[in-house]
């Protein structure tokens, strides 16, 4: 795993990889109306969702993570023209994470804009801002295309742009949104592709199955594993009794494994 941010640069495409992986071409109306509903959040119904978890090297606990979801729709009795902007759910997602690697000490904070589609539920990136300080320290500002296929990447002032062949690009934070989407409607195999500093990186996702899970303060759980492979090898276990929420990642490095583990949770949305 390139400890970019660990789970985020798939933070382990959720934590362990946010610490360790650490005016656009693209202005778009999908763009726009993330902006404008967050914007004009008074108007509109929100909610919020916060995960903490723990991070794990080799099993010692070096650092902790936080994730704050915000999501806003349309109310009922809104005017025409609002209820036509917030047609898909839009949101933000917001994560901090601290740790020690090689003895460093590294922040990461990432704030993503994101949208699901009314035709497919899937959630795509429109924007995401990440700053990295500490092991490898980065600013990275990134917007996408409409259809999220096409991506404009400010690494600390250097310009790129990337294509992905008609498929979207995702940040970590909406890429982990999108591997909990598919495992509720019971897909059992899918692709994604993650947006990282250098460009597309392509993952493949198995479904295994129902297995049992114990983890402190939640006791035994059903689980839903979930394999990823590509660039990065990591396990997710979703859990169905929590509303579905990541309850454990783990990253498989080549030395040692990155893990994150869920501590508390405030829910509110679904």
């Amino acid at each position: 795993m390139r400890f970019h941010s660990w789970y985020y640069s798939t933070m382990l495409t959720l934590a362990a990889c946010h610490t360790l992986w650490l005016g656009s071409a693209f202005a778009n109306t999908t763009v726009a109306q993330a902006v404008s509903l967050e914007q004009d959040a008074t108007n509109l119904k929100t909610c919020q969702n916060r995960y903490d978890y723990g991070i794990y090297l080799g099993g010692i606990h070096t650092g902790s993570m936080q994730r704050i979801e915000t999501w806003y729709e349309a109310t009922p009795g809104q005017p025409e023209h609002n209820q036509a902007e917030a047609r898909v759910k839009s949101g933000t997602v917001e994560s901090y994470s601290r740790a020690s690697i090689l003895g460093i000490g590294t922040r990461y904070r990432q704030k993503a804009q994101l949208v699901q589609s009314s035709g497919t539920g899937d959630y795509l990136t429109t924007t995401f801002y990440q700053k990295v300080s500490g092991f490898r320290s980065r600013t990275m500002n990134v917007t996408f295309s409409e259809n999220g296929s096409e991506s404009e990447v400010d690494l600390n002032g250097e310009v790129t742009h990337y294509t992905n062949h008609g498929q979207p690009l995702r940040d970590v934070d909406t890429l982990s949104i999108q591997i909990r989407h598919l495992v509720m409607q019971g897909k059992t195999t899918f692709n994604l592709t993650r947006q990282a500093t250098d460009g597309p990186e392509p993952y493949h996702y198995q479904v295994l199955g129902a297995k049992s899970l114990t983890l402190p303060p939640w006791g035994a759980l059903d689980v839903i594993q979930v394999e990823q492979t590509g660039a990065e090898e990591v396990t997710f276990w979703f859990a169905p009794s929590l509303q579905f929420a990541l309850v454990q990642a783990k990253y498989h490095g080549f030395l040692f494994d990155a893990t994150m583990e869920l501590e508390t949770m405030e829910v509110q949305c679904p």
